[in-house]
């Protein structure tokens, strides 16, 4: 099985992530995308987040009869920052038959080689880049190129560019309900039901 990991907060999970996905999914022709929420991610420098929990019954709502979609809690007990590299090799454990798909933003592109064994996440996944407007990236064939010379092993890459391109963050739902302004139809119907009953962001 082709499997694509997509990690992050999803605090809270919105369109845009859903579309990345979905547009991975389809272009490198995945059969699966597990949606792995973050349980204390390194790059958010200490950040207050949203109860585990939580984050991950938004998820299930969102991708709720979706059967390409999964969410995977693995990270929820795990100690001390969430690294990529520990998700890939206990996936791997698991799924020792299955191709692995990372599934990364293009400006978490540009910052991968900064990232705890870079070159080992390159030899267990190929790196799934989701180019967007605004974030200046190389060729797919320069990037990977650059990416060898620093990392010293030769990465799979695939480039995802092209629309659908859905300019909205979590950052920016969070700022709104803590406005009183509407998210509706930035987010799932549930998920914005959820966050409503919750009282998620209002302060």
């Amino acid at each position: 099985m082709r499997l694509g990991i997509f990690g992050g907060t999803f605090d809270p999970v919105h369109f845009g992530h859903l579309a990345l996905a979905e547009e991975c999914l389809a272009v490198a022709g995945l059969d699966e995308v597990w949606l792995v929420p973050a349980a204390s991610p390194p790059h958010k420098g200490g950040k207050k987040l949203s109860r585990f929990d939580q984050r991950k019954e938004m998820l299930e709502l969102a991708i709720a009869g979706n059967e390409k979609f999964k969410v995977e809690p693995m990270e929820a007990d795990r100690p001390g920052p969430s690294f990529t590299i520990d998700t890939l090799e206990e996936i791997q454990k698991r799924k020792p038959n299955d191709e692995l798909f990372l599934i990364i933003g293009g400006d978490s592109a540009l910052e991968f080689s900064t990232w705890k064994d870079p070159a080992k996440i390159a030899s267990l996944a190929t790196i799934i880049v989701r180019i967007r407007p605004g974030v200046i990236m190389p060729t797919e064939q320069e990037f990977i190129s650059q990416l060898g010379k620093e990392l010293g092993v030769q990465p799979k890459v695939i480039f995802v560019a092209g629309p659908p391109y859905l300019d909205v963050s979590s950052s920016l739902l969070k700022e709104r309900v803590s406005n009183n302004k509407s998210i509706r139809y930035l987010l799932p119907r549930a998920v914005e039901v959820y966050i409503q009953q919750k009282k998620l962001y209002l302060s």
